[in-house]
């Protein structure tokens, strides 16, 4: 696994960018499936981000208690340097490798 990350981990890691502060499970896979039309399960999620925690990709920390959850604290997501650093190092490769290829894409299409 090393430094590089999969596809389901770059869109997880795009997500957190995207929310900032407000990253949470719950606001992570709803950023993928509306961004995606991909419908994420629970389960793949919370074992993904354990694994990009573990990999110190992404760092997760308790909320305050809210009301609206019943006292319960969010568990909140940020990346890490690393973590910024392999989906950078991974968007920019993709970037290169897809760059001038919609029109053929287009035309492989029925």
């Amino acid at each position: 696994m090393g430094d590089s990350v999969g596809e389901f981990e770059q869109l997880i890691l795009f997500a957190v960018v995207r929310l900032e502060a407000s990253a949470t499970a719950v606001t992570i896979r709803q950023e993928i499936e509306t961004r995606t039309s991909r419908t994420i399960s629970s389960g793949a999620l919370y074992t993904a981000l354990d694994r990009l925690e573990a990999r110190g990709f992404v760092q997760s920390r308790l909320g305050e208690p809210t009301a609206a959850r019943g006292g319960k604290r969010k568990r909140l997501y940020a990346i890490e340097p690393a973590g910024a650093r392999a989906l950078t190092r991974s968007y920019d490769a993709l970037r290169k490798m897809a760059n001038g290829m919609t029109a053929r894409l287009q035309a492989l299409l029925p």
